[in-house]
């Protein structure tokens, strides 16, 4: 979730890249609307704010009917647990599985949240191989996930995360995320989750990614749901080919039932798994 200070005037400096970067934002999505085959599969990112509506209402059920909206293969959700004490988990898992066939990825707590540093992720159907829960560089406690899942439509690796509030916090997670990315058995990775970068181009900390990860500039405003300026909340695929399109979940539910918009994407992994098999010159040597 993007904050801003509201304790100084923006220059006119300040004022102008913000609306130049809102006006470079503008799309609601980004690559051709193909039809899933067996070898695709749609993934969505979520930040749920905790249950919390932009009618500060709190009503985890609405949250639950915007997933069973998007009907996902998997899901990566932010923000799944509350804030302070016991940061108990606000979702109701087993109405998730019975309404929309979704799992959660098995994780290891000494708290009763949900999720890790409020990161969880969802699958309709595959096995869980591995899981990692990883934290996150910066002043804020962030962490992300890596779980390797076998798919009906192929192997992948997920790496879900929420980032930080300062640039310079995005910046050495990005490069952490980097780190813990890349897979031993060379499975295509998605990179996902609210980033809190508005940022595009040269100035962004997501730069970090090139050019291992994309497509970058396949950015849609997802925040604020009211009426959607910043692209926040992103996805990214290795190689950059696995991801076929990117889209918002925009409908009057989702609209009202937090302060971002899902955003989901359909991948090929037969797409992923070609540009990373050697070819026939590269075999021969081998």
């Amino acid at each position: 979730m993007l904050r801003i200070k509201h304790d100084k005037k923006p220059s006119i400096r300040q004022f102008g890249t913000l609306l130049a970067s809102a006006l470079r934002q503008e799309r609601k999505s980004f690559g051709a609307h193909v039809k899933g085959g067996e070898e695709c599969a749609l993934i969505a990112s979520y930040n749920i704010h905790k249950g919390i509506g932009r009618d500060r209402r709190f009503d985890p059920h609405r949250t639950l009917t915007v997933i069973k909206e998007i009907k996902p293969d998997v899901i990566a959700l932010q923000e799944a647990d509350r804030r302070f004490g016991d940061r108990a988990g606000i979702l109701d898992l087993e109405a998730l599985k019975r309404e929309c066939d979704l799992t959660p990825v098995p994780l290891k707590f000494s708290q009763g949240g949900h999720g890790w540093h409020g990161n969880l992720i969802l699958y309709r159907h595959g096995t869980v191989t591995d899981i990692h829960q990883v934290d996150l560089p910066g002043l804020e406690p962030r962490g992300a996930l890596v779980v390797d899942l076998d798919l009906p439509a192929g192997p992948l690796r997920i790496v879900a995360a929420h980032l930080g509030l300062l640039r310079r916090s995005r910046t050495l997670q990005i490069a952490t995320l980097l780190s813990i990315a890349k897979s031993t058995d060379d499975r295509p990775v998605l990179l996902m989750g609210d980033f809190n970068e508005w940022r595009l181009g040269h100035r962004s900390a997501l730069q970090g990614l090139a050019p291992a990860f994309g497509p970058l500039h396949a950015a849609i405003p997802s925040f604020p749901s009211r009426f959607p300026v910043w692209a926040l909340d992103r996805v990214f695929g290795y190689p950059q080919n696995l991801i076929s399109s990117v889209s918002l979940h925009d409908t009057p539910l989702a609209r009202v039932a937090s302060d971002h918009l899902p955003i989901k994407a359909v991948i090929d992994l037969s797409a992923g798994a070609a540009e990373q098999a050697p070819n026939a010159d590269e075999q021969a040597a081998a």
